[in-house]
């Protein structure tokens, strides 16, 4: 017995129409947000096409094979068109230099960084204090920047203090640069949704 009356259950014949591209003399400062694999990287790196010095900023560490494997991947779908910076610590200060060298910075993602200073052994608060200084230097980036992160706070409370600290600092974060980008987007099975801007 099929639950789906008429047309309901048809699956959609128009193309969901994508953001606009960026265009080379903006300044535009961009927050891509939304779940696991929902298509966040895919749509910020489409959102940079329009530039030609092209810098990804990622913050992922090949801490072990299946983690290589998928830096690999990324690195390999984004093409020789990009140039791969990798720095998972020092982001702001990545970010601050790199901004004489490119057009247009793409960061991805700001959950790993977290979670690479917390692994680190950076306290709560310190990792609090970075994000005010995150946001003022995406907020004064002369050139345009283009941030992927992840909502992690939509499921149950986690059972551990450690992965309380992460979503609560995740949260934290995607507000404070949420505030400093003048444009946020939500990603939905690949969808994407203007939340800002």
């Amino acid at each position: 017995m099929s639950l789906c009356r008429g047309t309901a259950c048809r699956a959609p014949t128009k193309r969901i129409k994508q953001e606009p591209q960026m265009k080379n003399n903006s300044a535009e400062k961009i927050l891509v947000t939304g779940g696991a694999r929902s298509g966040k990287s895919d749509f910020a790196i489409s959102m940079a096409n329009a530039f030609s010095r092209k810098i990804f900023l990622a913050t992922a560490q090949p801490i072990d094979e299946e983690m290589a494997e998928r830096i690999e991947k990324h690195r390999t779908s984004r093409g020789t068109e990009w140039r791969a910076v990798e720095e998972p610590l020092e982001l702001i200060e990545a970010i601050k230099k790199l901004a004489t060298e490119a057009e247009v910075i793409v960061v991805d993602c700001i959950t790993l960084w977290i979670n690479n200073l917390l692994m680190r052994g950076d306290s709560k608060e310190s990792v609090i204090n970075r994000f005010d200084e995150l946001a003022e230097t995406v907020e004064h980036s002369p050139v345009p920047l283009i941030i992927v992160t992840n909502e992690v706070g939509s499921g149950i409370v986690p059972e551990n203090r450690l992965a309380r600290d992460f979503r609560d600092l995740a949260g934290l974060a995607n507000r404070k640069l949420a505030a400093a980008c003048n444009r946020v987007v939500f990603m939905v099975a690949g969808i994407p949704q203007k939340i800002k801007g």
